[in-house]
């Protein structure tokens, strides 16, 4: 009689326990409405294009970013600097290139109309600066390409394993790279103390994630097999 008492006494907390889950459940969706403009099929990473029609009066703040460029670079930045002007004339962007002081500036002005634009430069005279090539660079100013500069320094204490790993990823005749290079569909670049890379967003976070776990014992044909 005890046995079937307490099977009883179950069942009714069980059904209670149910109940009280529903009324909860109906409780957190009381508000909820379909959201006809947000489904599966969106892809939200998509980036809409943005045109000078879209801005027509132009940005009314000046912005400017300047970084430093190391000075093997600066025979290299002489010679391609008219070129990195031409690249930034449709956007409407200054640049200036400062000998003295060792450094590259990009400014917008009043006709600029991407707002965005500036960025894109800012991040252009970031990758001149770690060693990649303009015709690479000039890539950052299209639509859907974007980039990441790995400090890997302070990674590994000991410089001999610091060489040494930054020597497995960039592998054998630069192999290794390649590998990582087709596996992302990104561009990459180890150079000094960081590695450069460019790509999509969904690529640029396999690479940084190859590169952490290299430079943490790693070895990078782990994420090639996977």
């Amino acid at each position: 009689m005890l046995a079937a008492d307490d099977d009883k006494v179950a069942v009714k907390e069980s059904v209670v326990e149910e109940k009280g889950a529903v009324v909860e459940k109906n409780k957190k969706n009381k508000y909820r409405r379909d959201k006809p403009w947000d489904h599966e099929g969106i892809d939200h990473w998509k980036y809409e294009s943005f045109a000078k029609e879209d801005n027509p009066s132009g940005l009314l703040e000046e912005s400017s970013f300047a970084t430093l460029f190391p000075q093997y670079r600066e025979n290299y930045l002489k010679q391609v600097w008219p070129d990195v002007k031409q690249v930034l004339t449709p956007f409407e962007i200054k640049a200036e290139l400062n000998l003295v002081e060792g450094s590259m500036t990009v400014r917008t002005t009043r006709k600029t109309w991407d707002p965005y634009a500036i960025i894109r430069a800012r991040d252009l005279i970031k990758l001149l600066a770690r060693s990649v090539p303009l015709p690479q660079a000039k890539k950052i100013m299209d639509d859907n390409m974007f980039c990441d500069i790995i400090k890997t320094g302070g990674l590994v204490r000991n410089k001999e394993k610091f060489v040494k790993r930054r020597q497995r990823l960039v592998g054998p005749n630069g192999s290794t790279l390649k590998a990582i290079e087709l596996l992302t569909q990104c561009y990459v670049l180890v150079q000094g103390q960081t590695v450069v890379a460019m790509g999509t967003h969904k690529g640029l976070k396999q690479v940084r994630r190859i590169v952490e776990d290299c430079f943490h014992n790693i070895h990078p044909v782990y994420h090639v097999k996977e």
